[in-house]
């Protein structure tokens, strides 16, 4: 086994991260290996996943993709829960929903990461789990509250904006420019519409 350490001499961090998206696997993998801190490991699926789980190299932290191959959401976590043992497991997804993030804490996700949020996000998210906590994004918990204050399925004031251009004939990548926002946000909230 490879054993990595840091400019100060600490063993590196051992993550594994497993996502269909290959483009954002190596944003991942470039930011968090120049980080200093962390050695990444990467697959674009859930098996692959498992199969690296299941060899000799142990890792300290896995995160997996919600909705890729092989993944089955609660399914593919509660397997590698089970794989990992003790370690933390979290998932990355870009079309949170209630549900989800309630089945995925419920069963010990380690922390949700949201695909919109930037790579200084991951970077803490991971050194949140890596010290024994969990992450959720702040807006997860706040979307929740509003829910559970609100008690109706009133849509958002940003669902509303959304459906305004919706309906106006916009695409997706139109309100994306609009009103700056990531591709995965607008995604998430026209699913939510």
């Amino acid at each position: 086994m490879n054993i990595a350490t840091t400019p100060e001499g600490k063993t590196k961090k051992r993550v594994l991260i497993a996502d269909d998206h290959e483009m954002l696997l190596d944003v991942f993998s470039i930011y968090l290996s120049n980080a200093g801190d962390y050695q990444v490991s990467t697959v674009k699926t859930f098996d692959d996943a498992v199969v690296l789980l299941q060899g000799e190299e142990k890792f300290d932290v896995v995160l997996l993709d919600w909705n890729m191959p092989g993944m089955h959401g609660i399914n593919g976590l509660k397997r590698a829960l089970q794989i990992c043992d003790s370690k933390p497991v979290g998932i990355i997804t870009g079309d949170p929903s209630p549900k989800m993030i309630d089945e995925a804490v419920s069963s010990g996700a380690a922390a949700v990461i949201l695909k919109s949020s930037g790579v200084r996000t991951l970077l803490n998210a991971l050194n949140v789990v890596c010290s024994g906590d969990r992450y959720l994004p702040f807006e997860l918990i706040m979307n929740r509250q509003t829910v559970k204050e609100d008690g109706s399925d009133k849509l958002t004031p940003r669902e509303l904006l959304i459906l305004r251009d919706l309906a106006r004939g916009k695409r997706n990548k139109e309100i994306c420019h609009e009103h700056k926002l990531a591709m995965p946000t607008v995604k998430m909230h026209v699913s939510a519409i």
